[in-house]
């Protein structure tokens, strides 16, 4: 073996090129290679693949044909995995506090594989929640030629239902409105195979995030689990790795501050999850780019949502995948001024080169509002400060909630304690949810609250009962709810210090959150307030409370 000067093999040349690497090339013989391979540029393939979801259960097959297309382009394409979890079965269990912290887990084990093994460009298919922007950070990290391509949506379960169809019949039956015979039936029924959660929840919003974000290749984001489309997206991206490599793109060069604002405002249109706030900041630090909840604010004012979509519409993604998916939403939104035409991706060319052929949507659809008759004429996610929120917290209000609740608090120190006062009618109408120490450092790992929101719209209290956390929300919930409240309760922040009783005012037009006490009784109470006990004292949970920036900050833990 001789050493080689290409660029497009800088990394794996080092592995494997020259006398002193034989024992490195021996190896790599056990595993299929052979010596033409050895002056190939490696693609390796994070694969997200496990039985542990049917998100991810079929990625597998996705990894061989995003490898054969690394292969096809003149690669050697190599998969590796690394691990998901699974928020729907783990919501409501303190097994949910593994799931951010996974996210982080993800991208540590992507960058440590591909660092180590000398991959010379990435291509990372994710399927589940936190999967995607760990997969997106870890490429980050790397910055290396790479692609990510979603693995697509799940189809509508029977009777037009879904996982968060299951959660609303678990509250519908704790109050009485269904039998166990027509709960099962629903669980039965509501999840018929592979792909993600059907509705613009946090995988989809992801998804469409980082295609408008330039780092899929058009279309990945809408495309059913199970299809010939999402077969050949898997097998265009490692097609498409090797031409990065020749023309030494690298993410740094596409995810820049605009196209940032790009995922911002697609995530908008779509009235997509409050999570992507969390997601989108996390990868922007990791990637060097100044992004703040602010920024949300900004562009939300001028950019509506216009998408029909689940959890607070009607529509799943598989029926907007039917009618073109978000591609003709980005060209009306370029057209529109909306978005910076002019970013790179992965193809190679702009965003703006990437749409000219696109065609409109047919024209009886009713998925996809008119940008001049909107769903909502300003962003659903709003950014509210006010004395219980000093660093921000985040709400998503479609208008359907309306745009004002006051109401008396009803404090919970746990995601279990408030289950329980939910299940049994302690919460009542004109009540406001607290549901505190479930943030980044106190839960740890700021569990989603879907199990107790989905339990108020069980109940029939969904319009008459506010929630906010310091912890997080699916994409799935809707009703008033406000999360990623900061400072957090663990911290001493002003959330810690309510009590039963008090008056909490949530304002989404003046973007406030407030509680009535007066300045020097909130004194009075942080100086009485003594911080618990870590929850968690060993293992991945203690270390990610060390290290786990605010959620103000994107719970990032490289910062």
């Amino acid at each position: 073996m001789t050493d080689q000067s290409d660029s497009s093999r800088r990394h794996s040349s080092k592995v494997v090129d020259g006398v002193g690497k034989s024992a490195g090339r021996a190896m790599l013989r056990a595993v299929g290679f052979t010596d033409d391979d050895f002056t190939k540029p490696q693609v390796g393939v994070a694969s997200t693949w496990s039985m542990v979801t049917p998100c991810n259960s079929h990625i597998g097959e996705l990894a061989e044909h995003a490898r054969d297309g690394a292969d096809r382009a003149g690669g050697k394409g190599v998969i590796f995995n690394t691990i998901t979890i699974s928020d729907g079965i783990a919501n409501g269990t303190e097994g949910m506090k593994y799931s951010l912290v996974s996210r982080e887990v993800i991208a540590d084990s992507i960058e440590t594989v591909a660092g180590c093994e000398g991959f010379d460009g990435l291509v990372a298919i994710g399927g589940c929640d936190k999967n995607m922007p760990g997969c997106m950070m870890g490429l980050s990290r790397l910055d290396r030629p790479s692609v990510f391509v979603y693995g697509g949506t799940i189809l509508p379960g029977k009777g037009h239902t879904d996982i968060v169809s299951v959660f609303e019949a678990m509250g519908a039956h704790s109050r009485g409105d269904i039998d166990r015979i027509e709960l099962k039936n629903i669980e039965e029924t509501a999840i018929p195979g592979p792909g993600s959660c059907g509705g613009m929840y946090t995988a989809n919003t992801m998804a469409s995030a980082i295609e408008a974000l330039g780092m899929s290749l058009p279309g990945s984001s809408a495309q059913n689990a199970v299809s010939n489309d999402k077969r050949d997206d898997c097998e265009a991206a490692g097609e498409a790795v090797l031409e990065l490599l020749k023309r030494d793109i690298k993410p740094s060069d596409i995810m820049t501050r605009q196209a940032f604002e790009n995922a911002i405002t697609v995530v908008i249109a779509l009235g997509g999850s409050t999570n992507a706030v969390l997601h989108l900041i996390g990868m922007a630090r990791t990637t060097g780019v100044d992004l703040s909840l602010a920024d949300f604010t900004e562009i939300g004012k001028r950019v509506p949502v216009v998408a029909d979509l689940r959890p607070s519409g009607h529509y799943m993604m598989s029926e907007l995948v039917a009618i073109g998916g978000i591609q003709p939403l980005m060209k009306l939104l370029l057209e529109a001024g909306l978005l910076h035409g002019d970013c790179l991706t992965v193809t190679g060319k702009t965003l703006a080169d990437n749409l000219a052929g696109v065609e409109g949507y047919p024209d009886a659809q009713e998925i996809i509002a008119p940008l001049d008759k909107p769903v909502k004429t300003e962003s659903h996610l709003r950014i509210l400060y006010g004395n219980l929120a000093p660093e921000g917290a985040v709400a998503k209000i479609t208008g359907k909630e309306g745009t004002h609740f006051r109401g008396t608090a009803r404090v919970f120190n746990s995601e279990e304690e408030a289950q329980a006062g939910i299940n049994d009618a302690t919460v009542v109408a004109g009540d406001v949810v607290v549901i505190r120490y479930e943030g980044p450092k106190g839960g740890p790992g700021m569990r989603e609250m879907l199990t107790p929101t989905s339990a108020i719209m069980g109940r029939g209290l969904g319009n008459d009962v506010a929630l906010i956390t310091d912890g997080r929300f699916s994409g799935g919930s809707h009703g008033f709810v406000v999360g990623h409240v900061a400072p957090e309760a663990f911290d001493g922040g002003p959330l810690a210090l309510v009590e039963d009783g008090d008056v909490i005012t949530i304002d989404a037009e003046s973007n406030t959150i407030d509680v009535a006490i007066g300045g020097e009784e909130l004194e009075r109470r942080h100086a009485a307030w003594q911080q618990p006990a870590p929850r968690y004292t060993k293992g991945v949970l203690a270390k990610y409370a060390k290290l786990v920036s605010s959620a103000s900050t994107g719970a990032v833990t490289d910062d």
